[in-house]
């Protein structure tokens, strides 16, 4: 019989049986011979595997243990069994954190039966196995099944246990899930390989800031950002069916949407296993099918005379998927537009032009072979790979580059024999992962650096939105004058529509990303045979959200449905549209099962003060629609508010995390032991000493399973965690999450404990102590959302998230939803580099960009020192009120009470300029500026005379040499934000010009 590459899969998916931590040293039988001989039997019809599998799946075994597991100094006597290194699960279950380095015990686990675990993975696994009509194993589909659903949990008892389990306990930093994708991976390129040689492939896709960031709407910054996580899926497509997912290290495939609809799709694994999965179920954009889910570049492991052809036909698909897309986009125009349109040959020949050779791909391979040469008792041959990595360092480095100078790869590959026979077994060639992804990572550094570039000749009227590329058009004719002068342009007949506002004319690229959530819409409604509600939140819709919040939870105005000012407001907005609301104030309405009056204000609002707006331009002035705002005024409480904010985060060093070469983000060897290993490896190099002391102590290099938990932590966040806490937590709109990368629309009241939360969650950190006060402050439920260690637990679900040692950075403007996009964005974008700046990276910028002209700029660090918090490692013992983000959410709250006059930050910054620079005299001057201007109790006196000291400390503490401008700046955001209809309570006005924005 002639085996494929997928029954090596399926070989290399049973050689260990998912519950082995749990049978290890229990099971007579030994680990491979309960479930993994019951499978072999089931899908081989043989006891043991055919030579060819086994030979392959053997050695990949090997490459992908040498690859993830650090190796030990051991002596002779030691042998294979020796009790020092059988660490009995059961009895000591400690699971690593694969990038902290957190510990977890899980207490004992000796009341899991062995023979009853046995049966419950059996069982499992006999489900996925999927049959043709003749009964015969189907190898391609089973292998996929196996790699989507074998980490399922089998039952319920189990928990999370089984997504956790590790591939080896003495090692357990990483999962048996984790080890068998690998094992797959590179026993598919042993044996699809004539000369059995694996390549690790990188293929990115781009350009990526600059097409995001050429946007008019929301809209648009979605369409952007989504569209290029789907062209990497389309890339990632030719790998995935080619040699199957597995093979992708980075990011990790398991469990994205886009490849669950895929798997069911187009690989026909039973639907039935994906009813309970959440793009299932959405019936709104909110569906995690519209999170822009894939970053623009992956890893993968191939044969490596297949890596350069399927590089290549990775181009040509995405290329071509593109144009298919834009050829689909303009034949939506055309349906919408006059159907005396007929001729668009020129308008498809612009098509063509204007998008090729987009998207830009660069792509790089490394072959394990020429560059590592295995050899029989010694460790392998590495001059080839030292020349050609050498060539990317220094001078001083070239000999001995990265990796291959480490220390822990000079004591790996020499023949080390102590007098008491201490020594390391021979590495194999799995061991060179690092030296290899760094020479991969370099050679696309260089590949990217080296752009070919045509020029296109453009000689027509520019695109609107990019004004780079002629505008789309049935007749060249057309763009030798402004389209605002035309009206038989194609962009003329569908003006004033989503597509295209008045006069806007648009390029290839720029119709595509403006089409694309109807395109991108249309076929998850193929896929969910239902088609899903989009909405698209305005950002005036975002603003008027921090009233209309207030007003129907009755913290402000009249939402009594009777009252005659509900009555007449509602009677006089009958006959607008409705607008699309933030999914928590839309929830709100529908559970408060809010009467039509009150209903027809939340959602008809924003489309009348629209026109109220356009009545005035238009007329005299505000007298002549005075009446109407009065109304509204008297309804909602307060004037309806007209800021609303945008957030974008991004995780810091990334690229370090990826090529594990920063020392603060590694871990050492030691760390990535179980304890029992820990212990007996501190006492053999002490006795040894010599070169193996410091063994331990060395930083592990990268590894291939450290690549996959970074993939599913970003994953995790991005399609699960972010959403529920822009959307469900805050009342906000998420544009994208992209792994690390997030854009999201929030109400100004939400701005502060949105950005917090987002900040603790992908760090997966939070305080123990007060939790529920903690959350009830943030306006979060622990109940549903429970931060601790690390992990998050998400419902009925645990996420492993980056872990304490990973940072993140945040920037955001306050805008006035009138202020252009582009420009809100181009200063978010600000924000952002100076939170990464002058920040320090882990910090968070603020910018508010009021309408009377000004704008106010802070940037802060999440931690600070002047009050001790200077460790995420120990931020469960912290208080987050007393952290700099804390107090400003603590100030704001204070500003928007009735006890403490918002006098006091323009009192503060009036005295501040000719303040000197003495710590001493600035916190006492603030506190007793503070304290002077709260009225109320001796308690509310002293809270804010505290908050005034705690201020001062954090300013001397971040801004050393001008304390004074830092004070100016934050008590500048927490006064704006806290302005009526803004904070926790109706704050007292002092004077009109303070209102004045």
């Amino acid at each position: 019989m002639q085996y494929l590459h997928w029954h090596t899969k399926l070989a290399a998916w049973i050689h260990d049986p998912a519950e082995k931590a749990l049978v290890l040293l229990r099971d007579p039988a030994g680990h491979e011979g309960g479930t993994v001989a019951e499978l072999q039997r089931d899908i081989f019809g043989t006891n043991s595997l055919p030579q060819s599998l086994h030979k392959a799946v053997q050695k990949a075994d090997r490459w992908a243990a040498a690859a993830d597991r650090p190796q030990w100094p051991r002596t002779k006597k030691d042998g294979p069994y020796a009790s020092w290194i059988q660490v009995r699960f059961t009895e000591q279950p400690i699971l690593i954190h694969p990038l902290s380095g957190q510990e977890y015990d899980l207490g004992k686990l000796s009341e899991i039966n062995v023979a009853g675990i046995k049966v419950v993975s059996m069982d499992h696994f006999r489900r996925l196995v999927i049959r043709d009509a003749t009964g015969t194993v189907d190898q391609h589909r089973t292998a996929l099944n196996f790699w989507r659903f074998g980490p399922s949990t089998p039952a319920a008892d189990l928990g999370a246990l089984w997504e956790l389990l590790p591939a080896d306990t003495r090692v357990p930093d990483h999962t048996i899930w984790t080890h068998l994708d690998l094992s797959s991976a590179l026993a598919t390129a042993f044996h699809a390989d004539p000369d059995g040689n694996p390549a690790l492939l990188t293929v990115s896709f781009g350009p990526v800031q600059d097409f995001i960031a050429q946007a008019r709407t929301t809209s648009d910054l979605w369409a952007g950002s989504h569209l290029l996580s789907r062209i990497a899926w389309e890339g990632l497509r030719v790998i995935c069916e080619e040699w199957g997912p597995d093979c992708v290290l980075f990011p990790q495939l398991r469990g994205v949407p886009q490849v669950d609809v895929w798997l069911r799709d187009e690989m026909k694994l039973p639907a039935k296993q994906f009813e309970n999965e959440e793009w299932m179920k959405g019936q709104t954009d909110a569906n995690p099918l519209f999170a822009a889910a894939l970053p623009n570049k992956f890893v993968a492991i191939v044969p490596a005379n297949q890596a350069e052809k399927l590089a290549l036909r990775i181009t040509k698909q995405v290329r071509d998927w593109i144009q298919r897309q834009a050829n689909a986009a303009l034949d939506c125009l055309l349906e919408k537009a006059d159907k005396s349109i007929s001729d668009v040959s020129t308008a498809r020949e612009q098509i063509e032009d204007q998008l090729q050779g987009f998207p830009e791909v660069h792509w790089a391979v490394v072959p394990w072979s020429p560059l590592v040469i295995e050899r029989d008792r010694q460790a392998p041959e590495v001059s080839s790979l030292t020349a050609t990595l050498g060539h990317f360092y220094p001078k001083e480095q070239a000999s001995e580059p990265g990796f291959l100078g480490s220390k822990a790869w000079k004591l790996l590959k020499k023949e080390i024999q102590l007098p008491d026979g201490t020594t390391f077994f021979n590495p194999n060639a799995g061991v060179l992962y690092p030296a290899l992804y760094d020479l991969l990572d370099r050679l696309q550094a260089a590949a990217k650096s080296v752009r070919e570039f045509e020029q296109l000749p453009q000689e027509g009227y520019r695109c609107s939105l990019c004004g780079e590329r002629e505008w789309l058009t049935h007749d060249r004719e057309l763009l030798k004058s402004s389209p605002r002068q035309k009206t038989a342009t194609l962009w003329a007949k569908v003006q004033g529509s989503a597509w295209a506002r008045k006069g806007e004319h648009l390029c290839a690229p720029c119709t595509l990303k403006r089409l694309w959530p109807n395109l991108f819409a249309e076929e998850v409604a193929d896929v969910l045979k239902r088609k899903p509600s989009r909405y698209t939140v305005s950002t005036h819709v975002m603003a008027l959200t921090t009233s209309l919040d207030r007003w129907l939870a009755g913290a402000q105005g009249n939402a009594q449905p009777m009252h005659k000012d509900v009555l007449s407001l509602a009677s006089k907005l009958q006959g607008f549209e409705t607008v699309a609301l933030p999914k928590r104030l839309a929830d709100d309405l529908r559970r408060q099962k809010s009467v039509e009056p009150v209903r027809d204000i939340a959602e008809r609002l924003p489309a009348y003060l629209d026109f109220v707006k356009e009545t005035e331009q238009a007329t005299t002035g505000e007298d002549a629609l005075g009446e109407h705002r009065k109304l509204i005024e008297r309804v909602l409480g307060a004037k309806p508010e007209a800021y609303y904010a945008l957030i974008m985060m991004d995780g810091d060093s990334m690229g370090a995390w990826l090529s594990g070469t920063e020392p603060r983000y590694q871990l050492r060897y030691e760390e990535t032991w179980h304890p029992q290993i820990r212990a007996g490896v501190a006492e053999r190099v002490k006795q040894a000493g010599g070169e193996l002391a410091d063994y331990p102590n060395q930083f592990r290099p990268v590894s291939p399973a450290r690549h996959m938990a970074v993939s599913a932590a970003l994953n995790s966040f991005a399609l699960h965690l972010a959403r529920y806490i822009v959307e469900e937590i805050g009342k906000g709109k998420l544009i994208y999450a992209g792994g690390d990368d997030v854009l999201a629309m929030i109400s100004v009241d939400d701005l502060l404990p949105v950005m917090f939360l987002l900040r603790l969650a992908y760090s997966g950190v939070f305080p123990v102590t007060n939790v529920q006060q903690a959350w009830e402050w943030l306006g979060g439920d622990s109940d549903r959302l429970d931060i601790r260690r690390d992990h998050i637990r998400f419902g009925k679900r645990l996420f492993r998230v980056m872990g304490h040692k990973a940072t993140a950075s945040i920037g955001a403007v306050v805008a006035h939803h009138q202020a252009p996009l582009a420009y809100v964005l181009r200063k978010l974008r600000n924000a952002e580099k100076r939170a990464k700046n002058e920040g320090g990276r882990d910090a968070f910028a603020i910018d508010l960009l009021k309408r009377s002209g000004g704008a106010v700029q802070l940037t802060c660090p999440w931690l600070c020192d002047a009050e001790g918090h200077v460790d995420w490692a120990d931020f469960a013992n912290a208080n987050l009120e007393t952290t700099p983000m804390g107090q400003l959410i603590r100030l704001r709250d204070r500003f928007a009470g009735e006890n403490f006059s918002r006098r006091a930050a323009y009192l503060t910054q009036g005295w501040l300029e000719d303040m000197p620079n003495d710590a001493a005299a600035l916190e006492t001057m603030l506190a007793y500026q503070f304290q002077r201007q709260t009225q109320g109790s001796q308690q509310d006196k002293q809270i804010t005379k505290v908050l005034g000291k705690s201020l001062a400390k954090l300013a001397q503490a971040v801004k050393p040499n001008t304390p004074a401008d830092f004070i100016r700046d934050f008590l500048s955001v927490a006064e704006f934000l806290a302005r009526e209809g803004r904070g926790g309570k109706k704050a007292p006005t002092p004077n009109a010009k303070e209102n004045a924005a």
